[in-house]
């Protein structure tokens, strides 16, 4: 089997890469009071020592009193917090690597196992995480405004600090995506709407932002999923025509490169195609697409969290996608939390040395 496709670069206004694969953004909540310490920027300079095409953090958040329920989620915000993701990404460049802040804000959230909250209520569109599920407040007009306002200042400090790009999470049932679902955005107002074009709006806005702030040779990724946490059969965008009204205008307003998340990159999105979420994106769009779900291992990320473990799997499937020109660039998770050389190995043939995936590599950073 070649990979030698995936080994070729790729070059998109401010972001040059030797290769196409991703590190996918994976929450791991080692940063106390939100301040990533010594040992996360050893973790990600092990990911670039390890040949990792573009690293994608974990979801750091904006600068919003609530706009996270884990008090060891690192900021994007804050002379403490910004001084850790400088060494990050100074550690990152020195191993010859690329790397993005994921910028995040969580929405309406379950509460912390732990018994953490923050100081504040959770703030949403309208206090929903799901149907009938309110654990925080609706926000103003006001708070929505200051929102925007705070991606676009984590986009500037991003490009400040000297990353290469940067991510906006729109994705998996968090603040923005709860714009764009119907069934968590009831509001009434300009930032609601019966139709997904209609609730658009939010998002659109923060990406407009986001480009004020960069400038315009600055890539900007935006993370999408069509599936929720708490509804893993769940589309936004029911047929191809849907998915080209909700992702162009925002291609418009400035995303130069669409994460399309989902569980498993070779599920097919609509019918009479195998094209993945990935696929459809390019397609409808026209910008070049991220794919991921489940690369190079059996079973799932959510399966993780179940304490399932996964194996290797061959990265055929994969490499056919590719080869067609359904996506341009490959994210991967749990191969990289667990082996910070996956990528190295890949690409030298060594698939015998691959490791799999447990639950432990879970609750640790591993380095080795």
């Amino acid at each position: 089997m070649s990979t030698n496709n995936l080994f070729s670069e790729f070059n998109l206004k401010s972001l040059n890469l030797k290769n196409r694969i991703v590190m996918a953004p994976m929450t791991r909540s080692f940063s106390p009071n939100g301040v990533p310490t010594d040992e996360v920027a050893a973790y990600y300079q092990k990911r670039a020592e390890g040949e990792v095409g573009l690293i994608l953090s974990e979801g750091t958040v904006i600068d919003r009193k609530s706009s996270s329920n884990d008090a060891n989620v690192p900021h994007f915000y804050g002379d403490a917090a910004l001084n850790g993701w400088k060494k990050v990404i100074d550690e990152v460049h020195a191993a010859g690597g690329k790397m993005a802040p994921q910028i995040w804000h969580m929405g309406i959230m379950d509460n912390h196992h732990s018994g953490w909250v923050p100081p504040v209520p959770f703030e949403g569109p309208s206090g929903l995480n799901r149907p009938d599920f309110r654990n925080g407040v609706t926000m103003s007009e006001k708070d929505i405004e200051d929102t925007i306002l705070a991606f676009g200042k984590a986009a500037a400090d991003a490009k400040r600090l000297g990353f290469d790009t940067v991510e906006i999470h729109g994705a998996h049932g968090y603040l923005i995506d709860q714009f764009f679902r119907a069934e968590t955005n009831l509001r009434e107002d300009i930032y609601g709407g019966k139709t997904l074009p209609e609730r658009n709006r939010f998002a659109i806005e923060v990406v407009k932002e986001v480009r004020k702030q960069v400038g315009n040779d600055f890539a900007v990724i935006m993370r999408f999923s069509q599936f929720k946490p708490s509804d893993y059969n769940y589309k936004l965008a029911k047929n191809p025509q849907e998915l080209e009204a909700w992702l162009t205008p925002l291609v418009d307003a400035g995303v130069d490169i669409i994460h399309a998340s989902q569980r498993r990159f070779w599920e097919p999105e609509f019918e009479d195609s195998d094209l993945n979420f990935a696929g459809w994106a390019k397609k409808v769009t026209g910008a070049p697409t991220i794919t991921v779900g489940s690369v190079g291992l059996s079973g799932d990320f959510f399966g993780a969290f179940a304490g399932e473990s996964s194996q290797p799997t061959s990265l055929e499937e994969l490499n056919r996608r590719f080869d067609r020109g359904d996506f341009d660039l490959v994210a991967v998770g749990r191969p990289l939390l667990s082996d910070p050389n996956w990528v190295a190995k890949i690409k030298a043939g060594k698939t015998d040395e691959l490791k799999g995936f447990s639950k432990e590599a879970l609750g640790q950073l591993v380095l080795e």
